[in-house]
């Protein structure tokens, strides 16, 4: 069975890479040469734990190819999937402009029947867009070879995209045609023979699917942050919050830990997307647009701890960063806390010195020259440091050697943005610690003193 796969960002190539893994022959088109051309000699585009040996075995073998010719690509495949980027506009609404160009393309190219299955997360009614630019493109170079649209929404957790693809916990396809089903049906097969996790549903429903799942996950953790901040001046513990209520099985301990807010390229873009979607309709989402503003204060919370403790001028001062992506076994920065907190810092007089396992090279993008300060390791960050701001969670900053920081860092105070580090230890140990929701140690004098 041969499929093409468009796009070799993020969802693309674990989607070309994974189906090679089964046996699959699987030709992943992009429209950057020069990525086309790292991919090929082994150079990964984005950082996924076990994403680079796939590649390079199946490279290896024949079974995924890389090219930039679609036309040519596409020619025997059974499926084409479109997973090019959906990036926000202006107004909040996914640009469709690279999932119809594709369909375009491809109906411009075909030569027989081929499932277009859009794996970019697209707003209701893309399915039928696509449909429209297909027929369109093949009514102007006056043929008519049937076709089917679906809709395959990926559901993968950058960190462990390779592992929730191999092993998926549901296959969410939209489809219209029986012979398009059965053929998707054939292309998952591999991927589910421990049970049938196929859901088979209408496309729009599919297309809906995907950014109710994400607007779910993102309510979550805007609530809790919104619980955290009012645990904070009532006198809870938001640690203790999140154990009560994550026992609840209708709750579930997942996506309710209190921090400086989600980021990435999949809930702040699909939460923009869907209240998008509302208004074009007449409906106002309030609550997902109070999860999209309690997101957005979130990620100023830290700060706001920093500038009660030094003052809100910070010139001066220098503040040692752990973790710049926006969740840990990934370099990915779109919409991470991290960028909003530098910015901050910087613009209230800080220095940054900062450190990120993998995303640094990312960061450097984005703050080109000299801006901030690239670290060589997690303690050299903190040399000189006023104090350390913890934004995320990577394993290696779990138990660090507070003696050796209490020596490094000019203050013994931590900043702590996802509650990963025991208060009372640190108190031990003559640190003062500011998490989220929690009773910060200028709080607690106040609180005696009354």
């Amino acid at each position: 069975m041969k499929i093409t796969v468009v796009g070799t960002g993020y969802v693309g190539l674990v989607s070309g890479a994974c189906f090679s893994e089964v046996g699959i022959e699987v030709v992943c088109v992009d429209i950057d040469q020069k990525k086309i051309d790292k991919l090929k000699n082994g150079i990964m585009p984005i950082y996924e734990p076990g994403l680079e040996e796939i590649v390079k075995r199946n490279y290896a073998s024949g079974r995924l190819q890389f090219s930039t010719n679609l036309g040519e690509a596409i020619q025997g495949s059974e499926v084409a999937f479109i997973a090019v980027g959906t990036p926000p506009g202006e107004d909040g609404s996914a640009d469709l402009k690279y999932v119809l160009a594709v369909a375009d393309e491809i109906g411009r190219t075909m030569s027989d029947y081929i499932v277009v299955a859009t794996k970019s997360t697209v707003p209701v009614t893309t399915g039928e867009k696509v449909r429209a630019a297909i027929a369109g493109a093949q009514e102007k170079r006056g043929t008519n070879i049937p076709f089917a649209v679906a809709s395959n929404p990926e559901f993968l957790k950058e960190g462990a995209a390779v592992e929730d693809f191999m092993k998926p916990d549901r296959i969410v396809i939209g489809v219209d045609d029986e012979r398009a089903e059965e053929i998707m049906k054939r292309l998952y097969k591999p991927f589910q023979l421990n049970g049938d996790r196929i859901i088979y549903m209408d496309i729009p429903s599919a297309e809906m699917t995907k950014y109710a799942a994400n607007a779910m996950l993102a309510t979550k953790i805007s609530f809790m942050n919104d619980i955290a901040n009012l645990c904070e001046l009532v006198g809870a513990d938001a640690n203790m919050v999140r154990k009560g209520i994550g026992s609840d099985p209708r709750i579930g301990n997942k996506f309710i830990y209190p921090g400086v807010g989600y980021g990435g390229s999949c809930f702040p873009k699909d939460v923009k997307a869907i209240i998008k979607t509302g208004k074009k309709y007449g409906y106002e989402l309030r609550v997902l647009q109070a999860v999209e503003d309690v997101n957005d204060d979130q990620k100023y919370v830290l700060v706001k701890k920093v500038k009660q403790h030094f003052g809100e001028d910070l010139s001066g001062k220098t503040f040692a960063l752990w973790g710049l992506s926006f969740k840990p076994n990934t370099d990915d920065m779109r919409e991470a806390p991290a960028i909003v907190i530098i910015d901050e810092l910087i613009a209230a007089g800080a220095q940054v010195k900062a450190y990120d396992p993998i995303a640094m090279k990312e960061a450097q993008h984005i703050y080109v020259g000299d801006k901030i300060t690239y670290a060589k390791d997690a303690y050299d960050a903190c040399v000189d440091a006023d104090a350390l701001l913890l934004i995320t969670e990577w394993s290696e900053f779990r138990i660090p050697s507070w003696s050796a920081l209490g020596k490094l860092l000019k203050n013994k105070v931590v900043f702590d943005g996802r509650n990963i580090y025991d208060k009372s230890y640190l108190a031990e140990n003559g640190f003062e610690h500011y998490g989220i929701g929690t009773q910060d140690p200028v709080q607690q004098l106040i609180k005696n003193a009354l």
